[in-house]
């Protein structure tokens, strides 16, 4: 199926709206590595490198895209990317096609073949037979393709020498797929290049870092986690790597930052605001049981599943201490996308604070009245303006169980990543309590707007809601 220039312009507008390739592949039957690959092609060239132009492209333009891919070591997509080929299997034939003829660039004929020529051409094969390039021939193109690329090494020191020698030959034995024994024969037989015995092959080898060939991707993945201030672990690295175009397992991008020594902030203590039952507490409306008459047990579940955004919400409030004082946050947390609905920054866990919270909230929907708003047997909770609050607006109201902090976990949870991610080891970097106030409220639109989730896919949590509003 061939798709017209609007219908790539829309997908990519969704794109741009924050639908993930996968979920625009189900929609559009168009593979997620092809709609990366042209988003991408957009982001560099404009919306016109998708219309479709029939091009033809010179031999030198060619030798030069297939050698900085054979000689340079670039990545075939962004070489594509970057000559605004409309695909990256064209810059994949170019140099399937050029090693198959003996490294070098074929270019076809104008026009359809002549039928005279294809029957004399079939005559002459059916007189001598259809021979193969000869032995003698292939060898000798492997020959000039190995000196070659020795020629090119460039070494100050008798090291540097040996273990650029060896890595040549390890490519050229992957690229040529002939013996070991031909390669370093070919080599030694020429007094003008440095020679390399087998041993000495084997010695380097073994010494040689495997990852070299993991050069840019390890660049990619540092300037991932500097990007997000250290943020990131490995999960939300390898989704971000698919977004910017890398196809890589997650086991790699786990393996590669432990040699880095690039590891995520690990999680602390946290504030707990429970003085006592003031006969205000309701029952958790998050939670089933489940009776096994088998076993003869009983579960409690919690259910924190939703189908759409405004479902249900969940809020707690977070102690932040530095030497200048103590701030109190107060969030909204929609379980749906992971979005911070609405928040308040006070330096004292009041009501009137959980108050402007909750009018902030109610100012940005209409209605709620299908929503279950969840939060653990915090005093402020219990009183009765905050039962009259919901109440007012038909939002059915929910509480933990007594001492069980599980039943409010992904509050929990988002505080956790907040504190590890811009508070822990960072306390004395703040020195008024505005400084603080102000790295949390970056950090909040920071997790709102561009801080993918794994949960999500790969999607921040305005992306989220944007998809699950669309999907309606």
């Amino acid at each position: 199926m061939r798709y017209n220039f609007e219908l790539k312009k829309e997908i990519y507008e969704k794109h741009c709206e924050g639908y993930g390739s996968e979920t625009l592949s189900k929609k559009y039957g168009l593979s997620s590595s092809r709609i990366r690959y042209m988003c991408r092609l957009v982001d560099k060239h404009g919306i016109e490198v998708i219309r479709h132009k029939y091009r033809k492209y010179s031999t030198e333009y060619k030798l030069v895209a297939i050698n900085r891919v054979l000689t340079n070591g670039e990545v075939v997509d962004a070489v594509a990317v970057d000559l605004g080929l409309s695909h990256r299997g064209v810059l994949d034939q170019w140099i399937k096609s050029y090693i198959e003829n003996g490294y070098n660039v074929v270019t076809k004929k104008k026009g359809r073949p002549s039928t005279r020529d294809k029957e004399k051409e079939d005559s002459r094969r059916a007189g001598e037979g259809e021979r193969a390039p000869s032995r003698a021939a292939v060898e000798e193109n492997h020959r000039s393709r190995i000196l070659k690329k020795i020629v090119c090494l460039n070494s100050r020191g008798r090291k540097e020498e040996k273990e650029q020698l060896t890595e040549a030959v390890t490519e050229l034995r992957q690229e040529l797929k002939c013996s070991l024994d031909f390669i370093l024969e070919t080599i030694n037989s020429n007094d003008s290049l440095p020679h390399l015995p087998r041993s000495d092959y084997y010695y380097w080898k073994e010494r040689m870092d495997p990852d070299i060939k993991n050069s840019e991707l390890m660049d990619a993945i540092s300037a991932i986690y500097t990007a997000n201030h250290k943020r990131y672990g490995y999960r939300r690295i390898t989704l971000q790597l698919k977004n910017d175009g890398w196809s890589v397992n997650h086991k790699t991008v786990k393996r590669l930052m432990s040699k880095l020594k690039l590891y995520g902030v690990t999680p602390r203590a946290k504030y707990k605001s429970y003085k006592g039952d003031f006969n205000g507490t309701v029952d958790n409306k998050l939670l089933y049981k489940k009776v096994d008459t088998k076993k003869h047990r009983t579960e409690y579940i919690r259910d924190f599943s939703t189908t759409a955004v405004n479902e249900k919400w969940t809020t707690d409030v977070s102690e932040f201490h530095i030497a200048a004082g103590k701030l109190y946050l107060s969030p909204i947390l929609d379980i749906h996308n992971r979005e911070i609905v609405s928040y308040n920054i006070s330096k004292s866990p009041s009501y009137i604070q959980v108050a402007d919270m909750l009018n902030k909230a109610f100012n940005k929907f209409d209605d709620l009245s299908n929503l279950t708003f969840h939060s653990d047997q915090g005093w402020q909770y219990q009183m009765c303006q905050y039962h009259k609050a919901l109440k007012d607006r038909g939002i059915t109201q929910s509480m933990s169980r007594k001492g069980n902090c599980l039943d409010n976990s992904p509050m929990e949870n988002f505080f956790g990543k907040m504190k590890n991610e811009m508070f822990y080891g960072h306390e004395y970097e703040f020195k008024t309590l505005e400084q603080l106030q102000k790295a949390m409220e970056e950090y909040i639109n920071y997790y709102n707007t561009e801080r993918i989730q794994v949960k999500l896919k790969g999607l921040t949590p305005c992306q989220a809601r944007n998809q699950s509003l669309y999907s309606f």
